[in-house]
């Protein structure tokens, strides 16, 4: 009889906190307008400030072309940067290369990150390296720095009580924000930040990168105007009778995402057996005759990207630039300085659609307006093989497009490319990153982590491990508990023989001490292995 009453009991305190967790997601929600706000004002003077001084780097690199004596000034200003940028990311590691990395580590394995010495690292390092032209990208920074913006909100928002899980949706909303405001592209950045740094959809989730990113692509609009960042303007449709040209399209995506892993993380490599002061000096020396002889190659690479797509140069040179940009970017990357390789690989990208086009042009006498659509492609299927985020990847298409006549032929290509990365067993690239990381840092996932308890919401997919069994057939992680489920529009307080369905979201209790290994576990057990 006291142990039915202690049930009851138990029951009813349950019943008391689903209903609460439910609500979270507007409160996610409304914090997501605020983190929308403040993230969004960060990126756009991080996006301000790089713009300029790209532009600056290509004025100076014509004025020593002219001028060859000053070179010798432009030694020294690099030695100093070099070592002023070696320093700040010794000091601040969580800092250096991407970002996206690291907010994933956040997120997913309980990385600590330090708004207060990440904002100023990234936004120094980041202006500097711009400032002598490194092949470097401003999107990765930019999620880094709507995470920590979203990070000090939540800090400032919860006073003392700074570690508790629900800051992993805020620093989801921060990322999500940080792409949209980079690329004014919030259908974008709200995919990415489900399906790159969080990998499971949840209306909490949704509900607060939905509402940054909306609120930064307003910022953003705001000071930049209405066009997205990579305006392809009015690209025209491929006819039926030339899909058949998605396939070899799809071949060269997978083949060249591969490729730009394999030299982003093989330079990386031989990077790591030079003394940390050199690395930065050695991609600024590296720098100096690029931007000399290939000033197109400076920068994230949008410029090229235009280039591509319009076939403004000749075929040699689109295959100059795209080796150049190639090992430009690896090498710049490679060093640890402070810059992202989003934009890098969609130049990389239409580089590679763009000599596809210009060759199915000149041999099979393919429409020139044709082009512009190979380049839209393989870049879209370039990045979806190396990232492994393809519906991200085909909405930044969409958005970039400003239509959806070209979905079909972008999803096929980044399919194709998908299974090929897949079948040269290409690892995606922020994981293969945040593994890096955490090794040379020397970080253990299985230390307790600081959070003494919290909720976790996880989908249920279908043909998963713990799919249609009993919850008292499960074999669940220890330290957690399953306290509510959730089924379409209905709340069930789980029992015993309750039966588990693909679809539903298992709400689970968790003690901080076994935070790591209990998300590890219940993804093993909600995930199906693709």
């Amino acid at each position: 009889m006291a142990a039915e009453k202690q049930e009851t009991s138990v029951a009813q305190r349950v019943e008391r906190i689903v209903p609460m967790f439910t609500r979270m997601k507007w409160k996610i929600a409304a914090a997501g307008i605020v983190v929308g706000l403040l993230s969004g004002l960060l990126v756009v003077l991080y996006r301000l400030g790089i713009e300029h001084c790209t532009r600056f780097a290509r004025w100076m690199y014509a004025q020593i072309r002219v001028n060859p004596w000053l070179i010798i000034p432009w030694v020294f200003a690099a030695l100093v940067v070099g070592l002023l940028i070696a320093w700040m990311v010794g000091k601040e590691p969580m800092a250096s290369g991407s970002g996206i990395p690291q907010t994933d580590g956040v997120v997913l394995a309980g990385l600590k990150m330090r708004w207060q010495t990440i904002l100023p690292v990234r936004f120094i390092g980041g202006l500097l390296g711009a400032l002598f032209g490194l092949s470097l990208g401003r999107e990765g920074p930019s999620i880094q720095i709507g995470a920590s913006g979203a990070q000090f909100l939540s800090h400032r928002l919860r006073g003392r009580r700074r570690e508790d899980v629900q800051e992993h949706y805020v620093v989801t909303a921060g990322a999500a924000a940080g792409l949209s405001a980079a690329f004014s592209a919030p259908l974008s950045g709200m995919m990415f930040a489900l399906e790159g740094i969080h990998r499971s959809f949840s209306p909490v989730i949704l509900m607060g990168a939905t509402a940054a990113s909306l609120t930064a692509d307003v910022v953003s609009k705001y000071c930049f105007g209405l066009r997205p960042v990579l305006d392809f303007g009015s690209v025209e449709q491929l006819p039926l009778g030339e899909y058949v040209w998605l396939i070899p399209l799809g071949l060269v995506a997978g083949l060249v995402g591969s490729l730009m892993n394999r030299s982003l993380l093989g330079l990386q490599s031989l990077y790591g057996r030079l003394p940390a002061w050199c690395r930065p000096l050695i991609a600024l020396a590296i720098a100096l005759p690029v931007g000399i002889w290939l000033p197109d190659v400076l920068g994230g690479g949008s410029n090229l990207i235009d280039m591509a797509e319009h076939a403004s140069v000749g075929l040699g040179m689109l295959c100059i630039l795209f080796v150049a940009k190639v090992l430009f970017t690896s090498t710049s990357f490679g060093s640890g300085a402070p810059g992202g390789i989003f934009m890098p690989i969609l130049a990389v990208g239409s580089l590679a659609g763009g000599i596809c086009g210009v060759v199915a042009q000149r041999t099979c006498g393919l429409d020139r307006g044709a082009v512009a659509v190979f380049a839209v492609c393989v870049m879209t299927g370039v990045l979806a093989a190396s990232v492994k985020t393809p519906i991200t990847s085909i909405l930044l298409a969409v958005e970039m497009s400003g239509t959806l006549t070209h979905m079909l032929p972008v999803a096929a290509v980044v399919f194709i490319a998908m299974l090929v990365s897949d079948v040269l067993h290409t690892r995606p690239i922020y994981d293969a990153l945040l593994d890096r990381y955490m090794r040379s840092q020397k970080l253990d996932v299985q230390s307790p982590s600081a959070i003494r308890n919290g909720v976790l919401e996880l989908p249920l997919e279908m043909g998963s491990a713990a799919d249609g069994k009993r919850i008292r057939d499960v074999d669940w992680p220890s330290g957690c508990l399953v306290i509510g489920l959730r089924r379409g529009e209905k709340e069930i307080v789980p029992r015993g023989d309750t039966a588990l369905r693909g679809g539903d979201y298992l709400i689970v209790l968790f003690s901080g001490e076994q935070e790591r290994t209990v998300r590890r576990a219940m993804h093993r057990l909600c995930d199906v292995d693709v």
